[in-house]
């Protein structure tokens, strides 16, 4: 069994369900999937950049991600209704939380000055996202191979009702969050 979750079961659920006094188990809120996000824009003038994103995040992920298409045309990007702009990929279960594992203790303490992610970045419905400013900091990346240096996002889904209760789900399971 994967270490954070049995931290989840064993000290996150009692401590949630102790602190906002819910009467079943079921009540406690937990991580229902990662998605992470990658836009590729200049894709439109390159395809081979696209290419290399999914390679970069399916090293990442450990997971086959999906090519994500414009909705519509934008002129202003140059972008055409249907064209390959970024990649995502969605995690759950046991690859969600060897993910959110690999974040905590080897990509996040690699950022340059990093004192913490930012706890203003709830959505109000108890979902948290996350920008990275480069995928280098993934120990699976080799600096050589790198085509581009690229930023994604990391949401995490969750079935919390409020952005306080997301907060402590995530705070317990050792996100780092700035004081």
């Amino acid at each position: 069994m994967n270490r954070l979750k049995e931290k989840y079961l064993k000290e996150v659920v009692p401590s949630l369900k102790e602190k906002y006094n819910y009467k079943s188990i079921m009540e406690v809120p937990k991580l229902e999937k990662v998605v992470i996000n990658m836009g590729v824009g200049d894709a439109t003038s390159n395809s081979k950049l696209i290419e290399a994103a999914v390679a970069d995040l399916t090293k990442i992920s450990g997971q086959k991600p999906v090519i994500t298409k414009a909705k519509k045309s934008i002129a202003g990007f140059k972008v055409r209704e249907g064209q390959a702009i970024g990649c995502k990929v969605t995690l759950r279960g046991d690859n969600m939380y060897n993910f959110i594992d690999k974040l905590i203790s080897i990509a996040l303490p690699r950022v340059r000055d990093f004192r913490g992610v930012s706890p203003k970045s709830f959505d109000g419905r108890g979902n948290y996202t996350m920008g990275i400013k480069e995928q280098l900091i993934f120990s699976e990346i080799d600096y050589d191979d790198v085509v581009k240096v690229r930023g994604m996002d990391i949401i995490f889904v969750t079935t919390a009702k409020t952005n306080e209760e997301s907060l402590d789900l995530l705070n317990g399971l050792g996100i780092p969050f700035r004081k």
